[in-house]
């Protein structure tokens, strides 16, 4: 039996201002659908959350995983989400320095996120200089009325900027799929992996094993100021305090775990 090649992973990191659908396209392009209450199912939290409470902002980093079966190559993206407040800025550069993608978006109804989007890529480059795909997305493009950027100043500010341009709308789920193929044309090394002759997209889910050490529990909600035990999301080590959130309820412990490399901790529970 031929011995299967390792299945080609790719880090893309959604960055822009608060609000401007950076969530949406994710969930759109998971799940298909668009909820105005954003649903955690697996986040990581380097600050805080408010307790008994529904925060529909993206609270510090989230991410998911997705298989895209191509016509002739089977890749797998690793979407993370950030929050776009201000507090959370400092946070966003450790995230930025191993992607392979930056997704920079603005509202087209928001002028002032679309002026926002060129200290995005500043700071992406700063972290990555040119060994990285940017690319500039204008969502809510269902808001007509209110749009305030045109698609030609967008494609405009691509040009100058050297960066891939498209237009989306998450809420009618306008471009979303062609925003993923584009990126994914665009990524380097990937290898024929999928004799499919047809395009897909597969969610991969996080299932649990009966909390064993090495796997997690699906809908999770990880947030550092709390405390958790490992046995219960499958971590082997946690950065520093933590509580989980599952079905509603809250499990805290009094215990906290501290690791020099959480990220790839992380980064291996979705491979």
């Amino acid at each position: 039996m031929a011995p299967v090649s390792a299945l080609a992973k790719y880090k893309l990191v959604f960055l822009g201002d608060q609000s401007v659908g950076k969530t949406s396209i994710i969930t759109r392009f998971m799940y298909d659908k668009f909820d105005n209450t954003y649903q955690l199912v697996c986040a990581l939290d380097l600050t805080y959350m408010y307790l008994g409470t529904d925060e529909q902002a993206t609270i510090g980093i989230d991410f998911l995983s997705k298989t895209m079966y191509l016509e002739d190559r089977t890749i797998r993206l690793q979407l993370w989400d950030t929050a776009g407040q201000e507090r959370f800025r400092s946070l966003i550069p450790s995230y930025i320095r191993d992607s392979s993608v930056a997704v920079i978006v603005f509202d087209v109804a928001s002028r002032q996120s679309f002026l926002n989007t060129s200290k995005w890529i500043e700071e992406v480059r700063t972290e990555r200089g040119s060994d990285v795909i940017i690319v500039l997305v204008g969502n809510k493009t269902d808001l007509v009325e209110k749009r305030q950027v045109s698609i030609e100043e967008g494609e405009a500010k691509a040009r100058e900027l050297n960066v891939m341009f498209i237009e989306t709308s998450a809420k009618a789920g306008f471009n979303i799929k062609p925003l993923f193929r584009k990126i994914a044309a665009a990524l380097p090394g990937m290898e024929a992996l999928s004799s499919s002759k047809q395009e897909d997209m597969v969610d991969v889910n996080l299932k649990s094993t009966g909390g064993a050490a090495s796997q997690t529990q699906a809908q999770l909600v990880i947030v550092i100021g709390c405390g958790i035990r490992s046995g219960i999301t499958g971590f082997n080590r946690l950065f520093f305090l933590c509580y989980v959130k599952r079905s509603g309820n809250v499990i805290r412990t009094s215990h906290a775990y501290w690791s020099y490399d959480f990220l790839s901790e992380l980064n291996n529970l979705i491979t």
